[in-house]
């Protein structure tokens, strides 16, 4: 069972693993083995929620999803997409952007660690967006209470979000500035650049999470008129085509799917230029990566185990805030790289240890209903 869920993903990781070592030595494995391990860390919560609507569709379009789908999420997003970034910012196009990573790195480099800042800037501001609008809303199971149900409570003003979000850009542009100016300015133009680049990361969350919930609306609705046509259908005696029902919804559960992974991916592209500005070990490791989120999402599937670690999409989102705040710093300082990498990785793990703490002391009081909020409360005292 593990090995026909994850077989395609160990083939690939081996793959891109060698790759990584012949392309930039033992090096280039450990830098590819982080990103694959931050693209799996900070895409949990993706692979969760993709389950979840991925059960509701017909094998047809779980085929379609685990099929086109990986095309569009490993080669479109991982992929193309820090090509794009790379191009926009360094103001090249993309096929330039691509020959120049390969056969001049250090220009390429160079180009790369110029932009750096609006790029940061970008995405950290995106990133932030995802962790302050998790952070504000109230949720039955909270992980650590005592900070979250202050937040949540906060959260119910309109726009906070939003509001915290340009002002945090606002506070780093204006230190970027000063900053440059201090050190001899030679960066003194870019502070606008770095203004504009976070209010493009923030309308770019704004409108991908409007599409989104578009979508996921559109389902709603869909889900609702079947219903009401299948207890119209069972009245008359006249039974509706099972194939009928699973497809007039599947198709807009598909797009939602798509545009879901899209914004789950931007984390994980963006949050790979903190740790490496190498577009090709860029690409291995992010590409290994969606591949066990996809592999993951079948596996949650298949198995239906969804509600047992219930801590994990919160660490998940802790780990992107956590990556937000960096980016934003390496605007003007320099953060080792590996540090950046393990702190998803910690804030994972330790989510992952509290769920199974939790699992314990619910099973120690005899719960038949672990996903049980009232209780999660009284055992885990948040």
């Amino acid at each position: 069972m593990l090995l026909k869920t994850f077989g395609w993903s160990f083939a690939v990781t081996a793959l891109a693993l060698a790759a990584a070592v012949f392309y930039g030595g033992w090096t280039g494995f450990g830098i590819v083995a982080i990103l694959a391990i931050l693209e799996i860390s900070l895409s949990f919560d993706n692979a969760v929620v993709n389950a979840g609507i991925l059960k509701k569709m017909n094998a047809f379009w779980q085929k379609i999803f685990l099929t086109v789908g990986v095309l569009i999420a490993v080669f479109g997003m991982r992929l193309v997409f820090p090509v794009v970034i790379v191009a926009v910012s360094a103001s090249m196009g993309p096929i330039e952007a691509v020959d120049l990573a390969l056969t001049d790195k250090d220009r390429y480099q160079q180009l790369v660690t110029d932009a750096h800042p609006s790029i940061a800037a970008f995405g950290g501001i995106f990133l932030l967006m995802i962790f302050l609008d998790f952070i504000f809303e109230d949720r039955d199971i909270k992980w650590l209470g005592w900070l979250e149900r202050p937040l949540a409570k906060l959260g119910k003003v309109d726009m906070l979000s939003v509001c915290i979000a340009l002002i945090v850009l606002l506070i780093t542009s204006l230190t970027f500035a000063a900053h440059a100016h201090q050190h001899g300015g030679a960066h003194a133009d870019k502070a606008e650049t770095v203004l504009l680049s976070g209010i493009a990361g923030l309308v770019t969350y704004m409108i991908v999470g409007g599409l989104s919930g578009h979508f996921e609306n559109r389902i709603e609705e869909d889900e609702e008129r079947e219903q009401e046509a299948q207890g119209e259908a069972e009245r008359t005696g006249k039974p509706r085509s099972a194939v009928a029902l699973a497809g007039k919804a599947a198709f807009f559960m598909f797009l939602y799917l798509e545009v879901l992974d899209a914004s789950f991916s931007f984390d994980g592209v963006i949050g790979a230029f903190a740790i490496t500005n190498d577009i090709v070990l860029m690409a291995l490791g992010l590409g290994t990566g969606a591949m066990y989120v996809r592999s993951l999402t079948v596996y949650l599937v298949r198995q239906g185990t969804l509600d047992d670690y219930v801590y994990l999409e919160h660490g998940a989102h802790y780990a992107i805030g956590a990556l937000s705040v960096i980016l934003l710093v390496t605007i003007q300082y320099e953060i080792n790289e590996v540090i950046t990498g393990l702190v998803g990785v910690v804030l994972i793990a330790w989510s992952f240890w509290s769920s199974v703490r939790r699992n314990k002391a619910l099973a120690k009081e005899g719960s038949d209903d672990p996903a049980d909020p009232d209780k999660s409360r009284a055992v885990t005292g948040t």
